[in-house]
């Protein structure tokens, strides 16, 4: 199960893909699992944390290169930023891409224990992704998994505050995968987790927020426009395609304009 607010990491979600329900034998524990699952998102990702590197949630390597190499072409860039980091998968696509340090935020100490002992030379800050403290400190901003952590409502200030944290003519970029076929299991269970999730948000407290079908291409396009970016997306063509020939994924590219006017 997955996290949410002080930056807040998405991992149960992957960057716009759908779970895969194998755990490896040093993963948690199914009682485990279900400690999370009715704690506060924080106190979630702090528990999980040790053995989050073992589970379905982790971000795949395919999806981390796909980025990286996507981001290749658009750089090279200075200052690197990962938003709700987790335990730092992220890290090794800003540091393929990235000239300058790099940084992950996220909300979860648990979370950023981990980071930190993987990458003792990234710089690792613990805050709320919806109120980032950083004013044009980045070139290039990242995230992957995190969107479900994050109601509709909430998208504006995370984007704001990613727009803020990046310098002129930084950009945002983000993968999302496109949903799956009516006709499949992935859309099924994901409507199933969703629907579950709602009824034991509205029985039990704290929440723990956590959706897979929140966030469509089409909304977050429009909210990143509403945040101030400009947006283009890249076909990840390496992680394949859908029976209709359209990609399985795609990099969304928000670029901060260099004229702010």
């Amino acid at each position: 199960m997955p996290t949410r607010a002080t930056a807040r990491k998405g991992c149960g979600e992957g960057p716009g893909r759908y779970p895969r329900l194998v755990f490896s034998p040093q993963g948690p524990s199914l009682r485990e699992l279900c400690v999370q699952a009715f704690s506060s998102v924080e106190r979630g990702y702090d528990l999980l944390a040790p053995k989050f590197d073992h589970t379905p949630f982790r971000t795949p390597d395919s999806y981390l290169g796909a980025t990286a190499d996507a981001l290749s072409d658009l750089g090279p860039f200075d200052q690197g930023l990962d938003v709700c980091c987790g335990t730092g998968a992220g890290m090794a696509v800003l540091r393929s891409v990235c000239r300058g340090g790099i940084t992950g935020v996220d909300f979860s100490a648990g979370m950023l224990a981990q980071a930190r002992s993987a990458h003792p030379d990234a710089t690792w800050v613990q805050a709320d992704a919806r109120a980032l403290p950083f004013t044009e400190n980045f070139n290039l901003a990242v995230s992957f998994g995190a969107l479900g952590h994050f109601l509709p409502t909430e998208r504006p200030a995370l984007f704001e505050g990613i727009h803020r944290a990046l310098r002129p003519g930084g950009l945002f970029a983000l993968p999302v995968g496109a949903p799956p076929p009516l006709t499949s299991v992935a859309h099924w269970a994901t409507l199933g987790f969703d629907l579950t999730m709602r009824v034991r948000n509205a029985l039990w407290r704290p929440p723990f927020v956590m959706y897979y079908r929140t966030s469509p291409l089409p909304a977050l396009r429009d909210d990143l426009m509403a945040a101030g970016f400009t947006v283009t997306t890249v076909a990840l063509t390496v992680l394949g395609s859908r029976r209709d020939g359209s990609p399985r994924c795609r990099l969304i590219v928000a670029r901060k304009p260099t004229d702010p006017h």
